[in-house]
């Protein structure tokens, strides 16, 4: 099968619809494989527009997949106020965002300038932020956090500790994965590892 064969060079984005990944040899779809995507990632840049404009912000997070509802939760914690915590407030608690996360990136050295990329797992996705008001919710969110972070899976909080902290959640509404992976080196006629 060639290279061209493998995209999807055609699609366009329709109003209100999606386009499918135009790299199609690089789209990851199995549920476990993408599981294993977010479980290599340690930070997630959050976008989102507020009174000030469109902003990106890198996150820590904690987080729940759900690879047969292919739904995603993340958790995060943040001051009582700040411009994060103000945009969430002035949506209504329904904030409209997207997010990305990236893991195991290399450069790969190509014979020409032209010939250079990267190697990479990465995901991208859109969904809702909204602060979490209810104790037990938020102490779950900041557990969470605590399992993917540290490491460390039981962490018990105090209600104090939880409210300390304001704990909000991202609920993704669609995600989709994408892998390159660092060529095998090696000599295979007729092969190009440069790409």
């Amino acid at each position: 099968m060639g290279e061209h064969a493998k995209r999807r060079d055609g699609e366009r984005t329709v109003a209100g619809g999606h386009r499918m990944m135009r790299r199609a040899d690089r789209e990851v779809t199995d549920a476990d494989a993408i599981g294993a995507i977010i479980a290599g990632c340690d930070i997630v840049d959050m976008a989102y527009a507020d009174a000030e404009g469109l902003t990106v912000v890198p996150l820590n997070f904690g987080y729940e997949y759900d690879g047969d509802a292919a739904r995603l939760t993340l958790w995060m914690h943040s001051a009582a106020r700040g411009r994060k915590i103000d945009a969430i407030r002035a949506a209504g608690n329904r904030l409209p965002v997207a997010f990305t996360m990236r893991t195991d990136c290399e450069v790969l050295e190509g014979r020409t300038a032209c010939n250079w990329g990267e190697a990479f797992k990465s995901i991208v996705g859109t969904g809702v932020a909204s602060i979490v008001d209810d104790l037990d919710e938020a102490r779950h969110g900041l557990q969470l956090l605590m399992a993917h972070q540290a490491h460390m899976p039981h962490v018990e909080f105090t209600d104090a500790q939880v409210r300390a902290v304001t704990v909000w959640k991202v609920e993704s509404d669609r995600i989709t994965a994408k892998s390159h992976p660092r060529p095998v080196r090696g000599h295979t006629p007729g092969t190009d590892v440069s790409r």
